[in-house]
């Protein structure tokens, strides 16, 4: 069990996850077992979860308030596989007063998991899910949303190269209205090993779809989920909708327990009939269809 208080002194604009009197982070039971030559397990309760770099399931860091919920979660593992299956209703935090988080069939998330790591040089997982809200708004649309999320990633760490790409293709709806969206991720780096101070370059690239037409009948903004804020940047500002995102970065070493690291981040929306989008997922009032808006470097 673990219990949380999270303030926000002297912040003018007060959210969910800026501020959270006491109230409960986890709560869960876990058992463990051999089951068909491999490992159980199993957690029932409130509890913490996320997926690789948690590029759209993570824990929320970056604001104060993490993502909690409240979820059955079983995992089953013998290498060099392992399955996952959960279902959760994601806990809603309030600002308010104590012990006033909730739940409820009203926000839904779930889906399973498959992963291997012996594929070629490195390791995939895919994973199916589904999210289901009954009460969202988008620019081009609102209304219960059932949207369809299909994630597959591959994972290289060998020698002086690392690498990491992800994609996440999105259908459903939102009231009336079909969904069609996608975001791409890729974080990689090549380490000069012998060289002084072993620097290391690297390059990440993230993309992620905007709403390119109001009216068409289709919402093509991408919904990120769950997403971890510092994936980006320590400011915890932008989010994987609407989103052109390139980060090139060196890290040196000048000693074993000392590393420098050196990043500029470049920024554009991927379209700018859409807005430009903070974390969790919220748009940016005045910024859909002005082409000037937000558009800046990081």
């Amino acid at each position: 069990m673990q219990l949380q208080d999270d303030r926000a002194f002297d912040k003018d604009l007060i959210t969910p996850v800026d501020k959270n009197p006491l109230d409960l982070e986890q709560a869960f039971a876990a058992y463990t077992s051999e089951a068909g030559g491999g490992q159980l397990k199993v957690r029932v309760g409130r509890q913490q979860m996320g997926f690789d770099l948690q590029r759209f399931v993570g824990v929320r860091d970056g604001p104060n308030v993490r993502q909690s919920f409240d979820a059955v979660w079983a995992d089953w593992e013998r290498s060099p596989w392992r399955l996952i299956t959960f279902w959760s209703h994601p806990v809603q935090n309030l600002p308010e007063k104590p012990f006033d988080d909730s739940s409820s069939g009203g926000l839904q998330y779930g889906g399973f998991r498959v992963e291997r790591n012996d594929i070629g040089p490195g390791k995939l997982s895919a994973y199916y899910s589904r999210y289901e809200a009954d009460s969202a708004h988008y620019l081009d649309g609102g209304g219960k949303e059932r949207r369809n999320n299909l994630d597959v990633r591959y994972q290289i760490v060998r020698g002086p190269v690392d690498w990491d790409l992800e994609g996440m293709w999105q259908t459903g709806r939102v009231g009336g209205e079909q969904t069609r969206a996608w975001a791409v991720g890729s974080v990689g780096g090549y380490t000069f090993e012998h060289a002084r101070w072993s620097p290391r370059i690297g390059l990440q690239l993230d993309l992620a779809s905007g709403d390119r037409r109001r009216g068409d009948g289709t919402i093509g903004t991408f919904n990120p989920l769950f997403p971890n804020a510092y994936y980006f940047t320590l400011m915890s500002t932008p989010t994987y909708a609407n989103l052109i995102h390139l980060r090139p970065s060196l890290e040196l070493r000048p000693v074993q327990n000392l590393k420098l690291i050196a990043r500029g981040g470049l920024q554009w929306r991927q379209t700018t009939e859409d807005a430009v989008y903070v974390i969790p997922n919220r748009p940016v009032a005045g910024t859909a269809g002005n082409a000037g808006a937000l558009d800046r470097n990081l």
